[in-house]
């Protein structure tokens, strides 16, 4: 496999996993392939992402981010 095969098929440094039923709900966020933290909103997404030491997120690229179970306003069941 070369380089270019190897980036193409690179996952997300972010993913958004679906919504936990909760009061209030949540989403996990995974960044690396590790769990970062809880997310109950997109500002927490960012937070979590600038923690991990990714200050630039563009939150519509699925390069860097995966939303899984619905999008960036998916934050209800």
């Amino acid at each position: 496999m070369t380089n270019d095969a190897q980036e193409a098929f690179r996952p997300a440094a972010i993913v958004v996993l679906g919504v936990v039923p909760g009061d209030p709900p949540y989403r996990l966020v995974e960044i690396n392939g590790e769990v970062a933290g809880t997310a109950y909103n997109m500002l927490d997404v960012i937070r979590l992402a600038q923690q991990a030491g990714l200050p630039h997120l563009d939150l519509d690229d699925p390069a860097v981010v995966r939303w899984v179970g619905g999008g960036k306003y998916k934050w209800v069941p």
